[in-house]
């Protein structure tokens, strides 16, 4: 039975989500020759997309108008998030040649993954990752594609609220001038994030539209970059080995003397041990790695409706772009991995910004950083939420209408799952290792596979063709991956021997 074409309007956000919604109807036009017709196959032909005489075929009926270097921006705003901040502790698992050849290789499979979305896409006219999901595998791959995706984004949502929950009370103290952390309420990173989760993420994300908020796309970008060119100046004036009490030194203005006085007595031998970078590393820490590195590179449900966006849209123009912006993240990865690495080498827990509180708490460089990120994060989350609640809505209450208390109860109920989430995770570690170890091997090897393996029709590419091979083999990639990686942080939670980089 011939699946429906359904094609969506998305609405872009950033950081890795969007919102969708039916594209209004349309009378027919001349334009309408580009579905397909009642006679034609399920799989479209190179005729999907007739040739204009003027110009390139678009993508679809939606009149694209995103510049080249514009979509550049919108696609690296996707592929950026908070798991920046985990590469330092995975470098210190892995050692620097093991983790530059495992980031290479995940971001070469990214590029290889939006090339199968890409050439799925362009056979059936579809821009949203879910909808190939139903041309490929009809309401079973629709709902698996829509519950990677909710995975991923609750992931995401659950980083940040960390964040909050772990630098706000550093950020207080700060403000306080206070030499150490008090017992008072207000330095508690539980009852902070939940403050915040009430008084600033709630009402935003009660509020039926969030199209001003899309500005925060650009803010969390730069926050990034001003986080990056952070840990580059912090590599050259932290000490190494850092002092055994720096912590507790007060935010006066000899503190770095005190360091380096302290670091000073320290036994040689085991200072020049620490300071000794390691170049291959293998230990039961190192199955993070990859679901981190997956975690920061999943972007693929965005690739669509960016292309979707794009003026003059073409498969190669967006290849194009998908390269570039993977190319830059990963330099931005690459050096913010390796200059944190570098700064504590063994020392560097799981969400790098909370290391620098080791040195000293009362740095004004570090406490901009966070005040920076802890603003783009919180802002974010509400956004994040939105694509949530619609796959909620999608697969529970498809035929109702709009509902003020549904809105808000689904809201509600996640924000409060989502806090208790992050109360009782030990670290942020573990957020980035299942949701990377689940959802991002389906998004990034597992569905873009087997949905080209299905779509592209077998009078174009044969079953035993290279290309068909090779995306199975992709495929089963992917899920080895996941599985290994799964086997390993559960035998890890289970013995208890991991190292708890990070917890608070």
């Amino acid at each position: 039975m011939e699946a429906p074409l359904q094609t969506e309007m998305v609405e872009l956000v950033p950081n890795g989500k969007h919102l969708e919604g039916p594209l209004p109807a349309t009378t027919p036009t001349a334009c309408s020759q580009r579905v397909e017709a009642p006679s034609r196959s399920f799989v479209e032909d190179e005729d999907f997309l007739q040739k204009s005489p003027s110009k390139e075929p678009h993508f679809t009926d939606f009149e694209g108008k995103t510049s080249f270097g514009m979509s550049v921006f919108n696609l690296s705003n996707a592929i950026m998030g908070s798991g920046i901040l985990g590469l330092a502790y995975a470098m210190a698992n892995t050692g620097i040649i093991l983790f530059l050849f495992l980031l290479t290789a995940v971001a070469l499979l990214s590029s290889y993954s939006i090339h199968l979305l890409l050439k799925s896409s362009g056979i059936v006219g579809i821009r949203a990752y879910e909808q190939l999901g139903y041309r490929a595998f009809g309401t079973p791959g629709k709902l698996a594609a829509a519950l990677a995706i909710t995975l991923q984004n609750i992931g995401a949502m659950s980083s940040y609220l960390y964040i909050i929950k772990s630098e706000l009370p550093l950020v207080i103290q700060t403000f306080l001038n206070l030499e150490e952390q008090t017992s008072a309420w207000y330095m508690n990173g539980n009852y902070l994030v939940i403050l915040v989760s009430v008084i600033v993420i709630l009402p935003l994300a009660l509020m039926r539209q969030l199209g001003y908020l899309g500005y925060s796309s650009g803010f969390s970008l730069s926050c990034m970059v001003f986080f990056l060119i952070a840990v580059i100046y912090k590599k050259f004036y932290v000490p190494c080995p850092l002092p055994l009490h720096s912590a507790n030194i007060t935010g006066n203005s000899s503190h770095l003397g005190v360091i380096k006085e302290e670091a000073s007595l320290q036994d040689p031998a085991e200072a020049e041990a620490a300071c000794i970078p390691n170049y291959f590393t293998l230990n039961i820490q190192t199955a993070y790695t990859i679901p981190i590195m997956a975690f920061a590179f999943v972007c693929h449900p965005e690739v669509l409706p960016i292309y979707t966006e794009l003026k003059d849209p073409t498969k190669k123009k967006m290849q194009q772009i998908s390269n570039l912006s993977i190319a830059v993240m990963y330099i931005m990865y690459f050096l913010a991995a390796l200059f944190g690495y570098l700064t504590f080498y063994d020392g560097v827990e799981s969400e790098l910004l909370h290391t620098y509180s080791k040195v000293d708490p009362f740095d004004v460089l570090i406490l901009c950083v966070r005040v920076a990120v802890l603003t783009a994060v919180t802002l974010t989350v509400p956004i994040v939420l939105f694509p949530v609640r619609r796959a909620i809505q999608q697969m529970l209450f498809a035929n109702k209408e709009f509902s003020w208390l549904r809105h808000a109860l689904i809201a509600i109920t996640l924000l409060t799952g989502i806090n208790l989430l992050v109360i009782f995770a030990p670290n942020i570690l573990g957020i980035f290792g299942v949701i990377g170890a689940t959802s991002a091997p389906c998004l990034i090897f597992i569905f873009p596979a087997t949905f080209y393996f299905r779509i592209v029709p077998t009078e174009k590419e044969p079953v035993k063709s290279t290309p068909k091979i090779l995306a199975l083999c992709f495929a089963v990639l992917g899920f080895l991956l996941m599985t290994m990686s799964l086997s390993f942080i559960i035998i890890d939670w289970a013995s208890g021997t991991g190292r708890q980089g990070g917890s608070h």
